[in-house]
C-alpha cells in the first residue's frame, strides 16, 4: 500500500467512534472464533497508537512477514468499508436500496426471477417515494431485462407500463441533470470571477445564466430538480449582489422542504444548504427578524432528525450554525455575548474534527477576529488576524487576505502602536500593489490610513468625517457594497466621531432596523 493510501487508512481509523469500533471487532470475528486475525491485529494496533511505525507493527504482530503488509492494510482497508456500510444500510436510505438491487441480482443469478421481481417493484416503490430517481431507473432497467428475458407471467400490460415509468423517470432526470449541470456552472463561474465587480461583469454572468437555462417551468420539475433550480438562481443574484431575488429563490428552496418533511430526513445535505443560503440571503439584506426565524429553525434541525452518526451532516450543521450564529452577532451588534462563542469555535478549529479545508479555516479566524474587534478587544482581534497574515502559501481569497490586513492596520491604530501602524502601512501597502482589482473602498480606506499614520490627533476627526463622506456613497453602490460585509468601516468611523463604542451604533441601527419594520 503506497503512502497516500496508508495515510487514507489512518485518517479512516482515526473517524470511527466508538460504537463503530466495536461493531467492526464484532464483524471481524462473524465467521471466525479465532482472536488473531491478523487484520485485527493491525487494526488494534493502529487504533491504540494511531500512528505508523512499521517497525513497530512487525515487533508487536510476530507472525506477520513484512512482504505481506501492504496487502493486510488493503485488505484492513475493504473491511473497514464493509462494516461501516452495514452499519449505515439503515441511517442511508440510498445505501439500502442499493442493497436490495444487489440482493435482486443474487436472486436473478439464481434463476429466481419472480423473487426478483418483487424486490425490485418494492424497491422501485420505496426510491420514487424518497426522489432517488437515479436508483429507480437502474431498477427499471433491471426489471425490463428480466421481463424481456423470461415467460414471467407478468400481469397484462406490464411491457407498458414499464415503458411508461421508464419515459416518465428519464425525462425527470434529465430536466435535473440540465439544472444541475447550470448549479454547477454557476458555482465554477463564481470561483473564477467572484462577485460582479462592474456593469461588464453583471451582463456577463446574466447572459452567462439565460444561455444555458433550461426550458422546463418550476412546476414541472420533481423534487430534486426543484431544488437544482433555486440553487441555480440562487447563485446567480448571489454573484450579482442581487440579494432580494437571492432571498426569494432561497426561501423557495426551504419551502420544498417544508412542503415535503419527510425529505428533511432523506436529504439533509440539501436541507442544510437551503438553510445556509437562506439565512446568508437575509444577512446580507439585514433582515434582522427573518434571519433571528431561519436561525431558530436551523437549530431546530436536530431534534427533527438524527444525524449524530453521519459525520458529514454533522459538520455541515455546525458549519453553517458557527457561520449564521456569528452573523448574528454582527446583525444586533451584540459583541459582548459574541465572545462567549469564540472558545469553543477556536476548539473546533484546532481540532478540525470535521476536515474542514484552510480557506474555511481562515474565513472563521477573520470572523472570529471582526467580534473582538467589535468588541473593543483589538489584541484578540490582531491574534487571529496575524494568523490569516502569517500565512506562507495562500492562492485563495484574496478579498479575506486584503481586508484581514486593513483590519490589522486599524486595530494597531486603535491602540495607539504608533511605530506598528507606520510600518504595517508600508507593508499593507506592499501586498496591495499586487492584488488585481482592488475596489474603490479598499483604496479609499488604505489611502485614509497612509495619511493618518502620523497625523496629530487633533486633525483626525476631520480626517475620519472627510472618510465617512467618501464611503457613504459607495455603501449604496451595489458593485461596491461587498466590502462593508466584511468590515463595517462605517460604523466603526462613527463611533470614532461620536466617541462611543462601535458595538452601541450597530446595536443602535439594528434596532432601528427592527422598529421601521414593525
Amino acid at each position: 500500500m503506497a503512502k497516500q493510501r496508508t495515510d487514507d487508512l489512518l485518517q479512516l481509523i482515526r473517524t470511527l467512534t466508538q460504537g463503530e469500533k466495536r461493531q467492526f471487532r464484532l464483524f471481524a470475528k462473524r465467521n471466525s472464533s479465532s482472536d488473531d486475525l491478523l487484520f485485527l491485529q493491525l487494526f488494534d494496533f493502529l487504533d491504540k497508537k494511531r500512528e505508523y511505525d512499521e517497525a513497530a507493527i512487525l515487533k508487536k504482530i510476530s507472525s506477520l512477514k513484512k512482504e505481506q503488509l501492504p496487502n493486510l492494510k488493503a485488505h484492513l482497508y475493504g473491511q473497514l468499508l464493509t462494516s461501516l456500510r452495514l452499519l449505515s444500510r439503515n441511517r442511508n436510505e440510498d445505501i439500502l436500496l442499493r442493497e436490495n438491487i444487489d440482493y435482486a441480482h443474487v436472486l436473478y443469478d439464481k434463476g429466481l426471477y419472480r423473487q426478483s421481481l418483487d424486490l425490485l417493484a418494492k424497491t422501485k416503490d420505496r426510491a420514487l417515494a424518497g426522489q432517488f430517481k437515479s436508483l429507480a431507473m437502474e431498477i427499471l432497467e433491471f426489471e425490463k431485462l428480466i421481463e424481456g428475458q423470461y415467460i414471467t407471467r407478468s400481469i397484462e400490460g406490464r411491457a407498458q407500463e414499464l415503458s411508461e415509468q421508464s419515459l416518465a423517470i428519464g425525462r425527470a432526470l434529465s430536466q435535473t441533470h440540465e439544472f444541475s449541470n447550470l448549479a454547477l456552472q454557476m458555482y465554477g463561474l463564481y470561483l473564477k470571477i467572484g462577485f460582479v465587480r462592474n456593469e461588464r461583469d453583471y451582463y456577463f454572468v446574466k447572459e452567462f445564466f439565460s444561455s444555458r437555462l433550461p426550458k422546463a417551468r418550476f412546476e414541472d420539475l420533481d423534487f430534486t430538480g426543484k431544488i437544482y433550480f433555486c440553487q441555480s438562481h440562487v447563485w446567480l443574484y448571489h454573484i450579482c449582489q442581487e440579494f432580494a431575488p437571492c432571498y426569494r429563490y432561497a426561501q423557495r428552496w426551504v419551502d420544498i422542504f417544508s412542503e415535503n418533511p419527510a425529505m428533511k430526513a432523506l436529504h439533509p445535505v440539501f436541507y442544510l444548504k437551503g438553510l445556509h443560503n437562506l439565512l446568508s440571503a437575509l444577512f446580507n439584506s439585514l433582515h434582522d427578524e427573518r434571519f433571528e426565524v431561519a436561525l431558530r429553525q436551523l437549530e431546530g434541525y436536530p431534534a427533527e432528525v438524527d444525524f449524530s452518526q453521519n459525520r458529514n451532516v454533522e459538520g455541515l450543521y455546525h458549519l453553517y450554525r458557527y457561520i449564521h450564529l456569528i452573523n448574528g452577532h454582527y446583525l444586533r451588534g451584540s459583541y459582548s455575548e459574541s465572545v462567549l462563542l469564540i472558545p469553543e469555535l477556536a476548539n473546533f478549529l484546532q481540532n478540525n474534527p470535521y476536515n474542514w479545508d484552510a480557506n474555511r479555516n481562515m474565513v472563521f479566524q477573520y470572523r472570529i477576529a471582526c467580534l473582538y474587534f467589535g468588541n473593543g478587544d483589538f489584541s484578540n482581534a490582531i491574534e487571529f488576524l496575524n494568523k490569516i497574515i502569517n500565512q506562507k502559501t495562500i492562492d485563495y481569497r484574496a478579498d479575506i487576505q486584503c481586508f484581514a490586513r486593513i483590519l490589522n492596520l486599524i486595530a494597531h491604530f486603535e491602540l495607539d502602536n504608533a511605530d506598528l501602524v507606520e510600518y504595517q502601512v508600508k507593508s499593507v501597502y506592499r501586498y496591495l500593489l499586487h492584488v488585481e482589482d482592488l475596489q474603490q473602498v479598499q483604496r479609499v480606506i488604505f489611502q485614509f490610513l497612509r495619511r493618518t499614520a502620523g497625523i496629530q490627533s487633533s486633525a483626525l476627526t476631520h480626517e475620519f468625517r472627510h472618510l465617512h463622506e467618501l464611503l457613504v456613497p459607495l455603501q449604496n453602490d451595489r458593485f461596491e457594497r461587498r466590502p462593508f460585509l466584511y468590515l463595517d468601516i462605517i460604523s466603526w468611523l462613527e463611533s470614532k466621531l461620536e466617541g462611543r463604542p462601535v458595538k452601541d451604533i450597530i446595536r443602535e441601527k439594528s434596532k432601528v432596523r427592527l422598529a421601521k419594520r414593525s
